[in-house]
């Protein structure tokens, strides 16, 4: 799902209904203009069911789309201002969008980088013992020149293997979710994600206990999951402040800790200001990891080269050192 594209819908939903088109009909009338895609099928199959007078809880449950956004819907619904969450719910995907493209970005730039220097290293290492290594030993006998032929695969072999496992995180969810509260840049994402969310909950009237319940489903299966866990019983056993809730918090700065409890009773406005801050550490460090790949990526290629001629070199050498002793 394009979250851009899903933060626009939900945008021009909301407008549509404080004009007041009925939700079926905004729907209906939206989905017409949308090009063809899995969003697009879900959000037809929805007007459909409440078209048909299916209950808008049992509507969206069989709906493949976000949890938090089946969630916030109910909620706007319940509080009668369905228009409101729809533009905090846009806000939102939008905010995640911009987020998440740089965080896409810095981790398939060193993908392409990878593969351009795997395709450039395996040219190398072809052209070398193809035609320069045999015309060596067509020229001097191979009793003159070392069989170090095999050292020319080495760096192709390292750099696949390096990209295998680049492919491999990229492309397996639980090692993407594992790391993802462990690289710098992705954790900062992780957090503000986090705050982003249980700010919008907090700001539609869903209790704490309730939204930090609900973000750490979210967060199943990733650090993160225990840390918020570790809140709620704390939250249940009296300890209200934010501050005691995540004393001790190993994966949530001190600095995000610091952020909410200065908010004070406004614990909706902390976490919206920890979203943004965060979200701003992030989009820093990114910019800086992608401006220093650059020069990483040009000392690499310099170095595979030089590494890759080192046993050509030095077999000359040993040639020419072997001739002028004759």
């Amino acid at each position: 799902m394009k979250l851009d594209e899903f933060a626009f819908f939900n945008q021009q939903l909301a407008t549509m209904m404080r004009d007041g088109i009925p939700l079926e009909g905004a729907l209906r009338r939206l989905c017409s203009e949308m090009r063809h895609s899995s969003l697009r099928n879900e959000l037809q199959a929805l007007e459909s069911d409440l078209a048909r007078g299916t209950p808008m809880a049992d509507a969206l449950a069989s709906r493949q789309l976000p949890e938090l956004y089946k969630r916030m819907i109910l909620v706007g619904i319940k509080a009668n201002d369905l228009p409101g969450a729809l533009t905090m719910l846009a806000d939102y995907f939008q905010r995640q969008n911009n987020l998440w493209t740089r965080m896409k970005g810095l981790m398939v730039y060193p993908l392409i980088v990878l593969f351009a220097a795997f395709l450039l290293s395996l040219f190398l290492s072809y052209i070398l013992s193809k035609f320069i290594w045999s015309n060596l030993i067509s020229i001097a006998g191979p009793e003159h020149v070392p069989p170090v032929v095999q050292v020319l695969w080495v760096i192709p072999v390292v750099l696949a293997l390096i990209l295998a496992t680049g492919l491999t995180i990229a492309m397996v969810e639980p090692l993407r979710q594992a790391l993802r509260w462990r690289l710098p840049a992705f954790r900062e994402a992780s957090i503000a994600r986090v705050a982003s969310a249980l700010s919008l909950m907090l700001k539609n009237g869903v209790p704490l206990d309730e939204s930090l319940h609900f973000v750490q489903q979210l967060e199943k299966g990733t650090v993160a999951d225990e840390e918020i866990n570790r809140w709620r019983t704390r939250l249940a056993t009296g300890r209200g402040k934010f501050s005691e809730m995540t004393e001790g918090s190993k994966h949530f700065p001190a600095l995000f800790t610091w952020t909410v409890a200065q908010s004070g009773e406004n614990i909706a406005g902390g976490f919206q200001r920890a979203s943004e801050l965060y979200q701003a550490r992030a989009k820093y460090r990114s910019e800086l990891l992608l401006y220093s790949l650059l020069p990483c990526s040009i000392l690499l290629l310099a170095s595979m080269l030089l590494s890759q001629m080192q046993p050509v070199v030095a077999a000359m050498a040993s040639l020419l050192r072997t001739m002028s002793d004759y």
